[in-house]
């Protein structure tokens, strides 16, 4: 049975695979509150994480989580450098993978904080009141 990885997207990821063919691989989530793109993982490619994040593991759907999130931006980043998810990102990522091991050692320690845009929260916090 194949597995996949399930790479969710923000506002920022999905601009970068917009207008490519990832674009209709993209399913919606929560009814289109989040995006995300499920990707075939290789059975070479999931030995090797299996065997490098002990956290990983595969759930009932068949997809693998619990993988460190510096491997799957590694992997999204992959995706939108390439505009594929074929088995070649796998190949390229793992060509990393001590740098990203490097990495999802910090987050057992600190989770690093998102990259998002909270400009619109920031200008709600001006006036919590939605009445005046």
């Amino acid at each position: 049975m194949a597995h996949f990885l399930v790479i969710l997207l923000d506002d920022k990821r999905f601009s970068a695979i917009k207008g490519t063919e990832i674009e209709e691989k993209v399913s919606n989530l929560f009814g289109g509150a989040l995006k995300a793109i499920n990707v075939e993982v290789p059975e070479d490619a999931e030995k090797k994480i299996m065997e490098t994040f002990t956290s990983a593991r595969i759930d009932s759907r068949g997809a693998i989580t619990d993988v460190p999130i510096a491997f799957t931006r590694a992997i999204f980043e992959e995706i939108a450098a390439q505009k594929s998810i074929g088995a070649e990102i796998f190949e390229n990522v793992f060509s990393k993978i001590e740098e990203i091991k490097e990495a999802a050692a910090k987050e057992s320690s600190c989770l690093p904080p998102p990259d998002i845009d909270i400009s619109d929260i920031e200008e709600l916090q001006k006036h919590p009141y939605q009445g005046e």
